[in-house]
């Protein structure tokens, strides 16, 4: 990769980041993290949070748009 689609790589990471950032938020991904599947335990001042199916969807987006980058490169 050249310096300038590595340049391009960086400034589209970063817009997808800002995005991300805005929509955390305004609050439109707050059933991220709540989705069933997601273990939670609370005991006397324990608190043991697994977000098991939560990571399943990140795997799948990524892998999605890793995807998409590979087969329109």
């Amino acid at each position: 990769m050249n310096e300038r689609g590595l340049g391009v790589a960086l400034a589209i990471a970063g817009g997808g980041l800002l995005i991300i950032g805005l929509l955390l938020w305004s609050g439109a991904l707050g059933w991220f993290g709540r989705l069933p599947g997601d273990l939670r335990f609370e005991r006397d001042g324990v608190r043991v949070y697994v977000p098991i199916v939560s990571m399943i969807v990140v795997s799948l987006v990524l892998s999605a748009l890793l995807w998409l980058v590979r087969r329109l490169s």
